[in-house]
């Protein structure tokens, strides 16, 4: 459970293809059916947020 330097989410996990990111302000959300190699790149992403939006958001 990776804790993640980012001024929106706090930490992203992911099992077995649902992957759970907890949000500062809103708490956790959970996005099914996501694939490891988006969860990886998230994690190596420079912004989280810019990932989350461009990558996650509204996809699953």
């Amino acid at each position: 459970m990776p804790w993640v330097n980012s001024s929106a989410i706090s930490r992203i996990e992911w099992d077995n293809g649902t992957l759970s990111i907890w949000f500062h302000q809103s708490g956790r959300y959970d996005y099914f059916n996501v694939p490891a190699q988006v969860y990886s790149d998230f994690l190596c992403a420079p912004s989280k947020g810019t990932y989350y939006n461009s990558h996650i958001r509204d996809r699953y």
